[in-house]
């Protein structure tokens, strides 16, 4: 199981990777205390400002819709592949999201740094992987 959990979180350290270097080199092409400038913001803009909640929304929506497809009296093997499929479906959701915020309005790149952060958080572990299995 180890080995398994390892391997997930090579994969999750790729993808959190990937999306901080985008950031690091895009923003050091913008200048550095535009972040927290939204001075102005058109009606078009609430739907980049609503891209973190609806990514969040979707992407567990979507983790937990996949979970239930496991089994608690599966083998752990076949609950492992749930999880992992489970957990790369809501990571790409939420890396997806954060690169339309970083390519499209990169003036709002701090909803984009929120995203990035949160994505960091659902690091996977063993533990993570025995809850969440064990809610289903």
């Amino acid at each position: 199981m180890k080995q398994k959990i390892k391997l997930l979180q090579i994969i999750h350290l790729a993808l959190c990777a990937g999306v901080i270097i985008a950031y690091v080199i895009i923003h050091n092409i913008n200048p550095i205390l535009d972040i927290f400038n939204f001075s102005e913001i058109s009606s078009e803009d609430y739907f980049y400002i609503a891209i973190p909640v609806i990514a969040f929304v979707i992407s567990n929506t979507i983790y937990k819709l996949i979970l239930k497809t496991g089994n608690k009296n599966a083998a752990e093997d076949f609950n492992f592949h749930v999880f992992q499929f489970a957990s790369i479906a809501r990571w790409s959701i939420l890396e997806g999201s954060a690169f339309i915020i970083l390519f499209l309005k990169p003036k709002f790149i701090l909803f984009g740094i929120l995203i990035v952060i949160y994505l960091i958080l659902l690091r996977p572990t063993e533990e993570r992987f025995k809850n969440d299995i064990n809610l289903l």
